[in-house]
């Protein structure tokens, strides 16, 4: 199987400097192990106190809905970058139940699946499929469900912690069919030559030179341009993947979307500007659940001053 091969565990994992991240490890399996109306209450509850704890991420998140809701009045703008901040809390929390949860507790989780034959008919036609997605709270714990209903793989940024990229790398691939470090761009197009279907998440600034700018909620934001080259290098079909969550303890709505047509273009600026649009329209089916913290607007065009 291509990709990251299973972690194999290391005595120097067990330094004293690496306890602390040990502790983290031990705290996310014992609230992964919490009967999810507990778990979703935790959340909500450290929500709570996220949104009233003073942090420069709020600052982050206001600059962001600021730009991309100027319809909005400033007080539903305001409402809005409160809920980010509670949603948060359940951000913690449903990473915990993705990566540590029982299979047994992922099973119990409510969870609706539309649009499956776009994928199938993909495969019936002997091509890979990149699922594109956007980063959400909920995107890890979404990850494994869809999972639960179709063979899927993912690309990953190495943790900083040691400790963490064993524990969250063994995770991952205890339910992902394989798992792609970002820079292993021969290994992924071989696996979707092959058939594969890869979940990938091309919305954050990553200060890359394959960067371009293009609009994102009507600003210039620096976009990777690997969804186009993927498609291009592999013949994939470029699949939309909606999911949010649903409001109380109802669970997670999960989508395929149509794919995209005539993708890839002949233009990469033109398709990258394609993928920030459908990330658009996911964002605004459930605003307050995007990963608004995230300094999405942090490489300004030659000339636009810094906006944090």
């Amino acid at each position: 199987m291509p990709g990251a091969p299973r972690p194999r565990f290391q005595r120097s994992l067990l330094w004293p400097s690496h306890w602390p991240a040990w502790i983290g490890v031990g705290v996310l399996k014992l609230v992964a192990s919490l009967p999810r109306p507990w778990l979703m209450a935790a959340g909500r509850g450290l929500g709570w106190l996220i949104e009233r704890f003073p942090s420069p991420r709020r600052h982050i998140a206001e600059v962001n809905i600021d730009l991309c809701f100027p319809e909005l009045s400033a007080a539903e703008r305001a409402r809005l970058v409160d809920a980010h901040l509670r949603d948060i809390g359940l951000m913690m929390v449903e990473f915990a139940l993705g990566w540590m949860g029982s299979d047994r507790a992922i099973a119990n989780v409510p969870l609706t699946f539309e649009g499956v034959e776009h994928l199938e008919q993909a495969r019936a036609q002997g091509k890979g499929v990149l699922l594109v997605g956007g980063h959400f709270s909920h995107l890890e714990l979404c990850a494994r469900l869809v999972s639960r209903h179709i063979r899927i793989s993912g690309m990953y940024r190495r943790m900083d912690s040691d400790v963490f990229e064993w524990a969250v790398l063994r995770a991952r691939l205890g339910y992902a069919e394989a798992m792609f470090d970002k820079d292993d761009i021969r290994g992924t197009v071989k696996y979707l030559k092959h058939g594969g279907t890869l979940w990938y998440a091309p919305d954050q600034d990553m200060r890359s030179k394959d960067n371009v700018f293009v609009p994102f909620f009507g600003v210039p934001a620096a976009t990777i341009t690997a969804t186009h080259h993927l498609a291009r290098m592999s013949g994939a079909v470029v699949i939309p993947f909606f999911h949010r969550r649903l409001p109380g303890n109802q669970g997670y709505a999960l989508r395929l979307g149509a794919p995209l047509n005539d993708f890839p273009g002949k233009d990469t600026l033109d398709d990258t500007a394609r993928v920030n649009a459908c990330i658009e329209q996911m964002v605004r089916e459930a605003p307050e659940q995007y990963l608004w913290v995230h300094k999405r607007f942090k490489t300004r065009p030659p000339g636009m001053p810094n906006v944090y």
